[in-house]
């Protein structure tokens, strides 16, 4: 189908891409997020491909939308779009990815397209096996809001009774590690995070960004 023209400008200097972009090469697949303007939740997560050639970088997204980027100015980070209207490339993302804030949206792109692979038959729960795990799950989640309306892959690591590790993939694709010490909870990679268990399930909201639900069964293994 033909590509529906949303064209952005972007500039990358090249000691900056070469920190981010994985491999070095020209395109790599990669996975979207759409964040509408105004909005704290992504409204689609699809696969994308990412191109950078000279500066200039076209995002080609599965949905059909095409992101032409040119760079402008000397800053880095600064570019137009087609309608020479203002768009900016963030980090924010570390070495997961680049975002991309467009008159109308948000573009988070990750290199890791594991979470759109998390749904495949084989294994729902990948990058999460039985093999590395004392178990695997799926857990609700979402960003922003807790709509939780994604299912993250989660991996739990039980020791003592009432103590287990998770390692779960936010919506964006990013490890966290959730420790549970029978009822203290700990994240080592986070700043924040609270928690309160109602009834028979853990509600952990981690920097006031992420939230997941986890059953207390995940921890003790009842």
């Amino acid at each position: 189908m033909p590509y529906k023209r949303s064209l952005i400008s972007q500039t990358l200097v090249a000691a900056l891409v070469l920190c981010t972009l994985p491999a070095a090469a020209d395109t790599v697949e990669a996975r979207c997020d759409i964040y509408p303007k105004g909005e704290d939740h992504a409204s689609a997560m699809l696969s994308c491909s990412f191109s950078q050639r000279q500066g200039y970088v076209t995002i080609a997204r599965s949905d059909g939308v095409l992101h032409d980027l040119s760079p402008t100015g000397d800053a880095p980070g600064n570019f137009v779009n087609a309608e020479g209207e203002p768009v900016y490339r963030q980090r924010g993302l570390g070495d997961q990815g680049l975002i991309f804030r467009m008159p109308e949206e948000s573009v988070y792109v990750y290199w890791s397209t594991a979470a759109l692979e998390g749904g495949a038959e084989n294994n729902p729960t990948a990058p999460y096996s039985t093999s590395e795990y004392d178990a695997t799950t799926l857990l609700p989640c979402s960003m922003g809001t807790p709509s939780y309306i994604f299912q993250c892959p989660a991996g739990i690591k039980r020791g003592l009774p009432d103590e287990a590790v998770i390692h779960v993939r936010n919506p964006h694709g990013i490890e966290r590690r959730i420790e549970f010490r029978r009822e203290s909870i700990a994240a080592p990679d986070a700043e924040r995070i609270d928690g309160s268990k109602i009834g028979d399930e853990w509600l952990i909201v981690i920097d006031d960004e992420e939230y997941f639900r986890i059953p207390a069964a995940a921890v003790t293994g009842g």
